[in-house]
């Protein structure tokens, strides 16, 4: 497994490159990776007729992108740790609902090692302090090679929350891991912290069903 640290990325930079390691990885070109970086401000959306999660329609202070991952509307920008993880899931069991529960179950675990205690929310795919959201999730899969990821929130300046509805879920109060933690954390500082538990969690693969 390869583990990249990026630095800033602008969205579309982001996604291309992404798109050519899916492909590379489904044809046997290149095995898996996943690309850790934070983006130039900008929101996302899935594929979906619903976009009441956009909060400011025309008027949004950044651009919005539609993708291929399931969910409503969030952010990107300074201060979140973005983690794309390109990998074959058909060596991990073709299971995406125990694929969803791994990326959250890593979140959990990095989130403590900084004293906080994270959480699940029935219902709710992300990771949660109490009923602050401290990290969302949302992948794609291309024959069962997987894109997209997580954004975790790593600065106590979450701004660009604002002018949305986050995940479409009414009345959210988005968290950090400087908000919680009570110091302020760098991307940078994260990304190298999480690096490890990456590998650990996602370097072996599970039994095919």
């Amino acid at each position: 497994m390869t583990v990249r640290w990026l630095g800033t990325v602008a969205y579309p930079e982001g996604l291309a490159l992404q798109n050519d390691l899916v492909d590379r990885r489904r044809g046997g070109e290149a095995g898996d990776t996943v690309l850790l970086l934070e983006h130039e401000p900008v929101y996302t959306i899935g594929r979906t007729r619903d976009r009441t999660s956009l909060r400011g329609g025309g008027e949004l202070p950044h651009p919005v992108f539609e993708t291929n991952r399931g969910g409503q509307a969030t952010f990107h920008g300074p201060g979140q740790l973005v983690g794309y993880l390109i990998l074959d899931l058909a060596e991990r069991g073709r299971d995406l609902h125990d694929y969803l529960r791994q990326i959250e179950s890593l979140l959990i675990e990095f989130a403590g090692r900084f004293g906080i205690e994270a959480a699940r929310r029935e219902g709710l795919t992300g990771v949660w302090v109490e009923d602050r959201k401290l990290a969302s999730i949302g992948v794609g899969v291309r024959k069962w090679v997987s894109m997209h990821g997580f954004g975790l929130n790593v600065s106590s300046d979450l701004s660009g929350y604002e002018a949305i509805v986050p995940c479409g879920i009414a009345d959210v109060t988005m968290t950090s891991l400087s908000r919680e933690s009570g110091r302020e954390i760098s991307v940078e500082e994260a990304a190298s912290e999480i690096e490890p538990l990456i590998r650990e969690t996602f370097s072996k693969a599970a039994p095919v069903q």
